[in-house]
C-alpha cells in the first residue's frame, strides 16, 4: 500500500534546552485512518504543524504523498493536506459560513461559477446547510468545528489532519464530530491522521501511535495498544469506556466479551443473547 505520510528520523525543538521531537519514524498508508495519542507535551500538536510545514524540522525528513517536503515544496504540498485545529475560531476568516467555506477555495484559485455549488455540497456533508448565512460568532464549538470540517471538504485534500479537533467540546459535540470523521474515512477513503485525547475515537481508528517524551513508546491497532493498560496508565493515559465494561464485567464472572467501542459491547451482547 502506497503512504500517504512518511516521517523518518525527525527531530524538532524549541530551544536548545529540551529535545520535544526525538527521532521519530512512522508512516501512514494512504487511505487509513491513524490516531496519534500522548499525554501533554509529549509532541503530538508539534508534529501535526511539523507534517503541514508550520515548523521546520531540526533534522530527518518528511514525504507527504511521496514528495519530500522542504522550503520549495511546501506550498505545493499544503494542497494535499487539510488541517482543522483544535480551535476553530482560529480558522475563520468569512463573515459568513459560506464566506468560510469558500476561503479555501479562492486561494485554490476555483472559478467563482463554480465556488457555490461547492460551497453547499460541502456544507450538507457536515449537516450545516441552514447556516450558509449565519455569522459563524453566532454557531456552537460543534458547529464551527462543523464548518472547518466543510472547509477543508471543500478543497478535496488527499489528507486530513484533526489537531485535538473535539477537545473543547462537549460529550456530544464530541460523539458528533467523531463520526462525521469516521464517516469521511469511510465514504471517501481520505487518509485521516487525527491527534486526540478521546480514547473512544481511538477505539474507532485503524492504527495507533503512542507519543512519549518526543518518542515513540508503542503503536500498532486499538486493540494492541489497550492491552497494554499498564503502560497506558504510567504515560496518564486511559482506555475507553467499553473496554472498561467489557472488563469489570469479566472480572465479575457476569459475561464473557471483549470490546473496545460501544458497537462492539452491543453487538456482542446481542450475540449471547441469541446463543441464551
Amino acid at each position: 500500500m502506497t503512504n500517504a505520510i512518511e516521517v523518518k528520523d525527525l527531530c524538532f525543538s524549541y530551544d536548545e534546552k529540551k529535545t520535544t521531537i526525538d527521532h521519530i519514524s512512522f508512516s501512514i498508508p494512504q487511505g487509513s485512518y491513524t490516531t496519534i495519542i500522548g499525554h501533554n507535551g509529549s509532541g503530538k500538536s508539534t508534529i501535526a504543524k511539523l507534517l503541514i510545514g508550520l515548523l521546520r524540522a531540526k533534522s530527518g525528513s518528511i514525504r507527504i504523498m511521496g514528495q519530500e517536503l522542504t522550503e520549495e515544496t511546501v506550498y505545493d504540498l499544503r494542497k494535499h493536506v487539510g488541517i482543522v485545529f483544535q480551535n476553530p475560531d482560529n480558522q475563520f476568516i468569512g463573515s459568513t459560513v459560506a464566506d468560510d467555506i469558500a476561503f479555501g477555495l479562492e486561494n485554490h484559485c476555483v472559478p467563482p461559477e463554480q465556488m457555490q455549488e461547492i460551497v453547499e455540497k460541502s456544507a450538507a456533508k457536515v449537516g450545516m446547510t441552514e447556516y450558509l448565512n449565519t455569522e459563524p460568532t453566532n454557531l456552537s464549538g460543534g458547529q464551527k468545528q462543523r464548518v472547518a470540517i466543510a472547509g477543508i471538504l471543500a478543497i478535496t485534500p488527499d489528507i486530513i489532519i484533526f489537531d485535538e479537533s473535539t477537545s473543547m467540546l462537549d460529550p456530544q459535540g464530541k460523539a458528533s464530530i467523531n463520526e462525521q470523521i469516521r464517516q469521511l474515512h469511510e465514504e471517501r477513503k481520505i487518509t485521516v491522521l487525527s491527534i486526540t485525547h478521546d480514547m473512544e475515537e481511538v477505539a474507532q481508528s485503524e492504527y495507533v501511535l503512542v507519543l512519549n517524551k518526543g518518542k515513540i513508546e508503542m503503536n500498532g491497532s486499538p486493540k494492541y495498544v489497550f492491552s497494554n493498560h499498564g503502560k497506558l496508565r504510567d504515560m496518564q493515559l486511559d482506555i475507553p469506556f467499553a473496554l472498561q465494561f467489557s472488563r469489570k464485567m469479566q472480572e465479575k464472572g457476569f459475561l464473557s466479551i471483549d470490546a473496545i467501542t460501544l458497537d462492539e459491547v452491543v453487538n456482542q451482547l446481542c450475540q449471547l443473547k441469541s446463543k441464551n
